[in-house]
């Protein structure tokens, strides 16, 4: 790590677990925060086990708690302990750590960490500028607050799910992203918060409900409902004004191909690409209105001509010719990307457990920031490091805290 990682020096407590929240965590710690994963035994983070790992069996099979693949691609760059907070020395460990650290981050339902003796209320008395995150289905406050959620359902009260799906068809939901949609924000706003303290002085609590979040995705729906009286329905790959505006099903297995036309000037090159230039004269597509009147028509005849071809020369042909166009990418495409691949997006982790492994790196290339990528964190794996060097616990004390089960 660089001395311009621009997080150096802040030190996140993360009792964060599945998706949203690691991933959030985990973002601050590829921007240079130490971060401090804190699990115990009895409630380890549930991606550590959840997906089976090297390959699926026909029958079910234990996955030892630090080969899980998915914990390993979203828990990057942290340290681990585990501590028992069932046990009132436990509770007093962390209130220790708190002092010596800027942010708590954790996704739980709300008050679960108020009954574990660690709400913000309590944490602030350690450390008057601490800042803490909570981030759960709906937010800390309000009717709803005790319901639970995973990312579809945020996606569904959000209200993204309504405006995603066939016009023909029910609402449909998305998976992971809203989570790392939700987990980016997040983290946006740990940074933003950190500004503040820097200027001012303040720590402070920031609650976050990523239902919410997925709303603020669709500020054009909400204020078309709100201007217009309009809530809109569902159009697929259809675009409000551009025609054509799809994903074409291409030559081959299951290989597709998305084109977005916006002027005149882009028709007509895709016509000309297509072997129609005549089309573009056509009265039916002849401007942007024209051409959205009669889209089922311009979609069928694009789509036989993409059905005929491969899906990375069309991308290419289209490309060279200013129209934008991209092949819809399957993980084997992803991995083998030349582009990915040329930026370092794909990073190369070495696990004690399972070697060498390829993980998505940080979004973003940073001048004079190279934070490397290291593995996730083995459970309890730095439990010397946090307990005896950040807080100065002899190893007699620590031996006693393992001996009792406080520090597991």
């Amino acid at each position: 790590m660089t001395n311009a990682a621009p997080l150096r020096g802040v030190r996140v407590l993360d009792f964060t677990w599945v998706w949203a929240g690691p991933y959030a965590t985990m973002l601050l710690a590829l921007l240079g925060a130490e971060v401090i994963k804190i699990e115990s035994r009895g409630r380890m983070d549930i991606m550590r086990r959840m997906i089976v790992w090297p390959l699926f069996s026909p029958v079910p099979q234990e996955i030892p708690p630090n080969q899980g693949m998915s914990f390993g691609a979203i828990n990057m760059n942290k340290l681990g302990v585990t501590i028992n907070l069932e046990q009132p020395l436990g509770v007093d460990l962390v209130k220790r750590l708190v002092g010596v650290s800027d942010v708590v981050f954790e996704n739980m339902r709300p008050g679960a960490m108020e009954r574990s003796g660690l709400g913000y209320e309590e944490l602030r008395r350690v450390n008057p500028k601490l800042i803490m995150l909570s981030s759960s289905a709906r937010g800390a406050t309000g009717p709803e607050s005790h319901y639970a959620g995973y990312a579809t359902v945020h996606h569904a009260v959000g209200g993204a799910s309504y405006i995603t799906g066939y016009p023909d068809g029910p609402p449909s939901t998305t998976f992971g992203d809203v989570d790392l949609v939700n987990a980016t924000a997040a983290a946006f706003a740990v940074i933003a918060a950190l500004h503040h303290r820097a200027a001012t002085g303040e720590g402070q609590f920031i609650d976050y409900s990523q239902c919410e979040g997925v709303s603020s995705l669709i500020g054009d729906v909400l204020l078309d409902y709100e201007m217009n009286g309009r809530s809109p329905g569902r159009h697929a790959n259809a675009d409000e004004l551009m025609a054509p505006h799809n994903v074409y099903q291409c030559w081959g297995v299951d290989r597709w191909v998305a084109i977005a036309v916006e002027t005149d000037e882009e028709f007509a090159a895709l016509a000309r690409v297509m072997g129609r230039p005549e089309l573009a004269a056509d009265t039916r597509f002849v401007d942007a209105a024209s051409r959205k009147r009669n889209e089922a028509e311009i979609d069928e005849i694009v789509s036989a001509w993409t059905r005929a071809r491969d899906r990375d020369f069309i991308a290419n042909m289209l490309v060279q010719e200013g129209i934008a166009a991209a092949p819809s990418r399957d993980a084997d495409d992803l991995f083998h990307d030349p582009h990915l691949s040329a930026r370092g997006a794909l990073v190369e982790v070495d696990h004690p457990e399972v070697g060498v492994r390829r993980f998505a790196g940080a979004p973003w290339i940073m001048s004079g920031c190279d934070v490397e990528a290291v593995h996730a964190p083995l459970l309890g794996e730095h439990i010397d490091y946090v307990f005896r060097q950040l807080l100065g616990i002899s190893e007699e004390e620590l031996d006693g805290l393992q001996r009792d089960g406080v520090v597991q």
